[in-house]
């Protein structure tokens, strides 16, 4: 066969290639934050502690009035209680948000990308604020673990699910 006739597994048609995917962060903010050591209120003290912690992680995304863009929301709620006398120690409640310029992602595909891959791409900015508020609240700087996004997506489809074939333990909406 010569260099010039076609080989059959060339190139695929430009129609056949997906879109490219252009993400944007436009802005990142920290929509509410709360800090409250219960530690200090309560004037515990002692080298007997050793805190248990306990996070929590929320996601949110909606479509602002602009095209293609989405404001990402990841809300957190840390407590650290002693694990002697389950006393809580502190709580932290961050509520951060990302707005994204998203193009080239297929419509089926938006949802997941919105609650994975924008929470991924603004999770180091809100761990950074949680190591900041606790170290300035008077305990050691607390560094989240990577959250496993995909993890928690996963687990939420199943939770709906298993919510849609049993409609009787729905929560009651107002």
């Amino acid at each position: 066969m010569s260099e010039s006739e076609p080989q059959g597994n060339g190139a695929q048609p430009a129609a056949a290639t997906p879109p490219k995917v252009n993400m944007r962060i436009l802005a990142q903010f920290m929509r509410d934050l709360s800090f409250e050591n219960v530690a200090a209120q309560k004037k515990l003290q002692g080298s007997n502690v050793q805190p248990d912690i306990q996070v929590q992680v929320s996601l949110d995304a909606n479509k602002r009035e602009a095209d293609n863009q989405y404001e990402v929301g990841t809300k957190f709620k840390i407590t650290s209680k002693n694990k002697s006398d389950a006393q809580t120690l502190f709580i932290v409640e961050l509520d951060y948000v990302g707005l994204f310029q998203i193009e080239g992602v297929p419509q089926e595909q938006l949802h997941p990308f919105l609650l994975i891959e924008c929470p991924r791409m603004i999770f180091p900015f809100a761990r950074r604020i949680i190591s900041d508020v606790t170290r300035d609240g008077g305990f050691p700087p607390l560094n989240l673990d990577t959250v496993d996004f995909l993890a928690l997506y996963k687990q939420e489809l199943q939770r709906q699910a298993a919510l849609q074939t049993n409609p009787t333990e729905a929560p009651v909406a107002n």
